[in-house]
Order: C-alpha cells, then sequence, then structure tokens
C-alpha cells in the first residue's frame, strides 16, 4: 500500500504546481503510464467504467486525460454531492441513505494498513421512520450511536451549507480536457445519484464540444444497467429487458468500438421513455423543439394550463406541519432507504391532512415530457424555516389491470391495486432557507409570502391518455429527509424542544401564483 493521507473523496486539484499535487486525474494518468510500460503486449488503449463513488473516480480520470485512455463510462457518478446527488438535495439532508451508508465506514489512519472493519450498528427495530424520529440531535449521532469512530458521517453532517468542503468535490465545474469518447450512464429512478451523469454530460459537452459524448438513460434504480434484466421497479413493469439491451446493444459496442475498431457507432442520446417503455435514439438532450408547458395550481386542488386570472386577493391553501408526526416517505415499514420509492404509490400520502394534492382531470391525449421540471412555488409560514417536498405523480386510470398472480398463488388482500396507482415519477425537498443562497441562508419571515424556485431532476415520461397528472406538495418526507425543526439554525444541532409545528400557506392567485413547468415534446 501506498503512502499518503486518506481522505473522504479526494477533491479535484485545479491549482497543480508539482509532482506531489495529486488527485484522482493524476493518479489515473500515472497509473495508465506505468501500465502501458510494464504490461507487455498490450494494445496501447485504455477503457474504464465505475458506477456511483467508483463512477466519481471514472469522471475524475477523464480530466486532463491520458492519451492511451479512449473509452470511458461514469455511471451514476457523484457530480456533486451537495446539489442533488447523495448527500444534499436542495440544502435538505438525505437521511436515510447516508445514515445507512456512510455510517458504517470507518476513516484509516495515517499509516498504511488494510481497511477497518465496516461499522456494524443495530437499531434494534426494523422500523427506522420510528427509531429516527426518537434519535436525538443529527451533530451527537456518531459520538452516541458510533462510539465516535463514524468520522464520514459527521464530515457531511457538519458541512450543511454549500461550502467549499463540497464545491472541491464537484466534478462538473472542473470537466476540461477530456480527450476520450464518454458514455455517460444513468437510471431514471436512481435514489441516490439521480442528477450526476445529466449533469456530468453537460459540463463535457460545454467544456469540450470536439470530445464524443453520449448519454444513456434507463428505467432502472442505482446501478440497475448493471445487473438483472431491468424489466421492473416495485409495482411497476416496463415490458422490457433494458439492463439487458444496454449491457448488449449499448455499452459492449461503444466499448468495443473505442478499443477494437469495431462498428458501433451510438446516438447523441439513447434514451428510455417510460410510460410508453421504449427506448429513443435522440440526436440530442433535452430534444430539440420543446414547449414549455406550465400547469397553474387551483382551487378545489385543480391543476389548470391557464393562469389564475380572478383578482381573489391572495387566494391560498394551508395545512399543519408536524415535524413531530412527519410525512413517511412509503406508506409501510421499512429498516432503511428502499431504491423502489422512486415508483411508490403515494396513495397514503394523498390521504393527509398535511399533504397538498393537485391533479388534472384524465387527459384525452399522451403528454410527454422530456427535461428538467421548474417549480415555483408562493409559500408563506408561521415558522422562519420549512421545508417543501414537491412529487409529480402519474396517476393510472381506475380500470388499469391488477398485477398478474401465478397460477395457485394466493392474493393477499392487502396486495397493490394498480387501480387508481399513484406512480412517483420525480420528488425532490427544497429547504425555504436556501431559496435565495445555498452558501448564506436567510430565514424566512413568519406570515410573509415568499418565492421558491428550483428544477425537479430531469425525466423522459409520458402521461397517457385517460391518465392524470398529479403534484403533490408537503413539508417533510421521513426519514428519506431528515426533519427540518421548522426554526432558522443548525439543523443537526436541533433539539427535541426545537421542533414546533408550523402552518404553510401555497397560494394560487393572480399575483401569487404556484405552478409547475414541463417541456413538452410533442413529437411521435
Amino acid at each position: 500500500m501506498s503512502e499518503g493521507v486518506f481522505e473522504q473523496v479526494r477533491p479535484f486539484n485545479s491549482e497543480k504546481h508539482g509532482p506531489r499535487d495529486v488527485d484522482e486525474s493524476t493518479d489515473t494518468y500515472d497509473s495508465i503510464d506505468w501500465l502501458l510500460k510494464n504490461i507487455p503486449n498490450n494494445s496501447g488503449r485504455v477503457g474504464m467504467v465505475g458506477i456511483s463513488q467508483p463512477g466519481f473516480h471514472v469522471a475524475e480520470s477523464i480530466i486532463d486525460s491520458h492519451p492511451a485512455l479512449k473509452a470511458a463510462s461514469p455511471q451514476a457518478p457523484t457530480a456533486d454531492y451537495y446539489m442533488g446527488d447523495d448527500v444534499y438535495h436542495n440544502g435538505a439532508f438525505m437521511l436515510a441513505a447516508n445514515f445507512g451508508f456512510y455510517s458504517a465506514f470507518v476513516p484509516r489512519g495515517d499509516r498504511p494498513e488494510p481497511p477497518q472493519p465496516r461499522l456494524i450498528f443495530d437499531p434494534g427495530t426494523p422500523d427506522l421512520y420510528s427509531f429516527l424520529l426518537n434519535a436525538g440531535p443529527l451533530s451527537s449521532f456518531n459520538q452516541r450511536l458510533f462510539k465516535g469512530d463514524a468520522g464520514y458521517w459527521q464530515e457531511i453532517v457538519d458541512h450543511t451549507n454549500y461550502d467549499d468542503f463540497w464545491k472541491a468535490r464537484s466534478l462538473w465545474r472542473f470537466m476540461n480536457n477530456v480527450h476520450c469518447a464518454v458514455l455517460n450512464v444513468g437510471g431514471w429512478y436512481d435514489a441516490e445519484d439521480p442528477v450526476g451523469p445529466l449533469r456530468t454530460f453537460r459540463s463535457v459537452g460545454e467544456k469540450n464540444p470536439g470530445t464524443v459524448n453520449e448519454l444513456v438513460m434507463g428505467p432502472w434504480r442505482h446501478g440497475g444497467w448493471a445487473r438483472g434484466d431491468g424489466d421492473r421497479l416495485g409495482n411497476v413493469s416496463f415490458g422490457v429487458k433494458a439492463g439487458e439491451f444496454f449491457r448488449e446493444k449499448i455499452q459492449f459496442p461503444f466499448f468495443m468500438h473505442y478499443l477494437k475498431d469495431r462498428p458501433g457507432e451510438l446516438p447523441k442520446a439513447y434514451m428510455f421513455l417510460t410510460g410508453i417503455d421504449e427506448w429513443r435514439r435522440l440526436d440530442s438532450w433535452p430534444p430539440k423543439d420543446l414547449k414549455p408547458a406550465t400547469f397553474y395550481f387551483e382551487k378545489d386542488g385543480g391543476l389548470a394550463t391557464v393562469a389564475p386570472s380572478l383578482d381573489v386577493v391572495n387566494a391560498y391553501d394551508e395545512y399543519v406541519s408536524d415535524p413531530n408526526r412527519p410525512v413517511p416517505y412509503v406508506g409501510y415499514i421499512v429498516d432503511g432507504m428502499i431504491a423502489e420509492y422512486t415508483t411508490e404509490d403515494q396513495r397514503f400520502a394523498s390521504q393527509r391532512p398535511d399533504v397538498l394534492v393537485y391533479q388534472t382531470e384524465p387527459l384525452t391525449e399522451d403528454l410527454v415530457v422530456a427535461g428538467p421540471i421548474n417549480v415555483n412555488l408562493t409559500i408563506s409560514s408561521t415558522a422562519t424555516d420549512s421545508d417543501f417536498v414537491v412529487k409529480v405523480i402519474d396517476v393510472f386510470p381506475n380500470t388499469y389491470p391488477g398485477l398478474k398472480f401465478q397460477e395457485g398463488q394466493i392474493r393477499l388482500p392487502n396486495a397493490v391495486q394498480m387501480g387508481g396507482y399513484q406512480q412517483l415519477i420525480r420528488g425532490e425537498p427544497f429547504r425555504a432557507k436556501f431559496r435565495n443562497s445555498f452558501e448564506k441562508p436567510e430565514a424566512l419571515v413568519p406570515l410573509q409570502p415568499s418565492t421558491i424556485k428550483f428544477d425537479l431532476p430531469d425525466v423522459y415520461h409520458a402521461f397517457r391518455r385517460g391518465h392524470r397528472l398529479m403534484v403533490q406538495v408537503q413539508s417533510s418526507w421521513f426519514p428519506l429527509v431528515d426533519r427540518n425543526p421548522q426554526k432558522f439554525m443548525e439543523i443537526p444541532k436541533a433539539e427535541p424542544s426545537d421542533f414546533q409545528k408550523a402552518t404553510q400557506r401555497l397560494f394560487r392567485s393572480r399575483n401569487l401564483s404556484s405552478s409547475i413547468t414541463f417541456m413538452q415534446d410533442k413529437r411521435p
């Protein structure tokens, strides 16, 4: 083992002045150089592939890339740990995923040594919702639950703003001098790194206009393209073996083309259109000639394509958010973050009084949307900080056929009914104190209307004729996201007494409106 300092996700060093200024990019360059000189009978061509954290390493390795690196595929790379990938989403801490992941790692010491055994923590219950609800301040988890050994966990909990710690690890900022062909891969239903592949694709394209830079997005969970058929996730079936197709028809031809000169040209974007459930070969992403389609929140839970016109002074809907009774992210008991939540039925949430629900009438024609989804909320709160979670949902017709059962298989009374199923398509939290800056949070002024604007990650989805488009708005999503005490403060330090109820208002008048905007693809 080599000497050096062990560091959690070593950041890219953009100011190199000598041989001791190293990072993943220089390490890869040196490794390739050594291999070429010391491994006999090599072809002189190198390929790289990695998923998730290894995807981060591949993405950093293509910066200032070695001439022999001909093809690289960063798959679900963590392009920005704070802005939408593993750790924070719009300022909100992704609690369940990180509690189960970072809390298990023990940092290595200063001297070369084998990795330490993973920390094993048993909460004593399969109900993570209840356990974390009563576990006390996040800032003290390391000492109280992990005996002070979970240093990596402590780092991510301590950096609640978009500070230099996160910016140095935001690879999309540094994608210069990429000379190899790049195949960016991700899943529409990736619960961990939903924006990494998209952000890497855009950054490589913007900074390296002559480089082969391609994108693949399929109907997968995190890493789902690398194993299994990829034909379903949770209750939702895609009817296509998307994982097998990717491995045989996209990934293998890509590497064979650039490493072995085999024919295998791919489109700029190979994208799986969910809802219709088929692959589309596109010459750009997002597709060209899209048209904005804005849906405004209306009274009685409606969604309308026409902006409010009545002079109703400050019309609004309201609910009481209680952080001591947060909205769960699934409607049943789980012991951690489950990947299937990204297609989960949302009927359990729409029945709660602290969730606002807006929906269209049954669609008379297919609505195909592509690219990011823009959210524009006008809100007020009795609190000085709150979260606002926005979920986009595809509501199936009540007559939609149910799940098929094998002959002789007993259908349990609590088996999911697909008629009226409310499939989550995309959902994201936004922490209100970051509405103007992720570097410098600002308190809400109680009862004063404020605007919150942000984008949900890209989708490529068809809301079919007869389905409804639904939007849900709520102020907790636990334990997927940490609880906001609804008090302007350093949230990891919040004590039980800091958590307080708040009345949230969502405005829907002509002067104070709320809406969601898709980019509509009207091509057949």
